[in-house]
């Protein structure tokens, strides 16, 4: 009989990856991954995510949604919510087995003994962080355009707001051979971008003696595959230092395109967030980046409504932010995390508040990308563009440094870098171009 699964993931790339690998794993077992809309499932396993307390809600609502679709399925649930509230989750009715983030694959072996054996008393089997090795996992397939490889795991910075070092635990790192030889892999697998991921992958090699840290990575990867572009997750702002840019900007397939985890443009709310840089760093770091690389493109993960912050804080904020010239941004109103330094604090600030901050900083944003958009569709030029849709005879792609490129074409080049001349722009946010020949 082939047992039929499902899998369910919430939150950030990391956790996409280890599904995908969960996936592969339980196909090699002889399971028949099934999509959404695709019929009941025997087996249910339910990747969670613990970043906010609307991401705790949202787990929970998973994990019965599942139940309540595949009835007499076998549910696993497995994450960071269920690290940090492994025994809670046990408690809802139809969950049959839990386990953390430390032998994540272990819910691959239990898939396979629940599918045969029907329903136990259910089990919980979150085991500490403590220790924890990097636990080498394996992907021959990603999205359709790019590829990702997880390279590191765990966090050792203690932001107030966060809880992921307690879901996730200190930083541990893949081996260089491991990395490139997934990396190989992949690459033969066609595709031509690979992003590299992690809970904190700037981190990476931190834990080891072997001298190899992010940059050096990078480089190994530049001259050992054939990928077009190699481009990392979220950057720390502190990270992005000279050493580091020099050898990005050496590199013949590094993506110019920087996503930094700047939570705020204001040095008070910084500190009190207890992130270990300044907007000084940053503007030095931006700054030096744009000198070495004339075309690059920044985005940001922006919170606002921090506890204590005020209007005079949120306004620096605005004001930085215009003053870096983000192409885009992802603006999130703070969001009380229990067991958080923050949740504590007092001057919380109100949800209409953070509201009104949220809609006034989005428009900022929008405003800064339309300038940029504009400025690129007046320069011009011809750019290398992966196509990622097809769509109407419409290609849509982005170009290194992420602005996306709409091109008229007869047919689907989705997953391919093709040579594209910029011709002008559409409502100040894509890029038009014509692919040249």
């Amino acid at each position: 009989m082939k047992y039929r699964a499902r899998i369910y993931t919430l939150g950030c790339k990391v956790n996409q990856y280890e599904s995908e690998a969960i996936a592969e794993e339980l196909e090699k077992r002889g399971f028949e991954i099934l999509m959404d809309n695709e019929g009941i499932a025997d087996i249910c396993i339910i990747n969670t995510c613990t970043v906010t307390g609307e991401s705790d809600r949202k787990s929970r609502q998973i994990i019965r949604r599942a139940i309540g679709a595949n009835p007499g399925c076998r549910v696993i649930v497995t994450g960071c919510y269920a690290q940090v509230n492994g025994e809670k989750i046990a408690e809802i009715d139809g969950v049959n087995f839990v386990c953390g983030n430390k032998n994540k694959l272990i819910a691959v072996d239990k898939a396979a003994e629940l599918a045969k054996e029907g329903r136990k008393v259910p089990q919980c089997c979150v085991e500490s962080l403590d220790g924890a090795e990097f636990e080498d996992m394996y992907t021959e397939r990603s999205e359709r355009t790019r590829a990702y490889i997880k390279i590191e795991d765990g966090c050792e910075n203690k932001c107030a707001y966060c809880i992921i070092p307690r879901a996730r635990g200190k930083v541990r790192s893949k081996s260089p051979d491991k990395v490139i030889e997934e990396a190989k892999m992949l690459n033969k697998a066609g595709y031509h971008e690979l992003v590299l991921t992690g809970i904190e992958v700037t981190a990476y090699g931190k834990d080891k003696n072997d001298g190899v840290d992010i940059g050096e990575l990078m480089l190994m990867l530049d001259r050992e595959t054939e990928f077009e572009r190699i481009s990392l997750g979220s950057l720390e702002p502190s990270m992005m230092r000279k050493s580091f840019v020099d050898k990005i900007a050496s590199m013949r397939s590094a993506s110019h395109h920087f996503h930094l985890s700047l939570q705020s443009g204001c040095d008070r709310t910084l500190a009190g967030m207890k992130r270990k840089y300044n907007t000084e760093t940053v503007r030095k770091n931006v700054e030096y980046i744009r000198t070495m690389i004339p075309d690059a493109a920044f985005t940001a993960d922006i919170i606002v409504g921090f506890p204590g912050e005020s209007d005079e804080d949120f306004e620096a904020t605005c004001q930085f932010v215009r003053e870096l010239g983000l192409l885009d941004a992802h603006v999130f109103a703070y969001s009380k995390r229990e067991g958080t330094v923050a949740a504590a604090m007092k001057e919380q600030v109100d949800e209409r508040t953070k509201s009104k901050r949220s809609a006034v900083l989005i428009g900022i944003c929008k405003e800064k990308k339309a300038e940029l958009v504009s400025e690129m569709a007046k320069r011009g030029g011809i750019h290398p563009v992966l196509f990622e849709t097809f769509e109407n005879g419409i290609l849509t792609g982005r170009m290194n440094n992420y602005a996306v490129v709409e091109a008229d074409f007869s047919r689907d080049l989705s997953g391919m870098i093709c040579m594209v001349e910029i011709t002008g722009h559409k409502n100040a946010e894509v890029l038009l171009g014509k692919i040249h020949s």
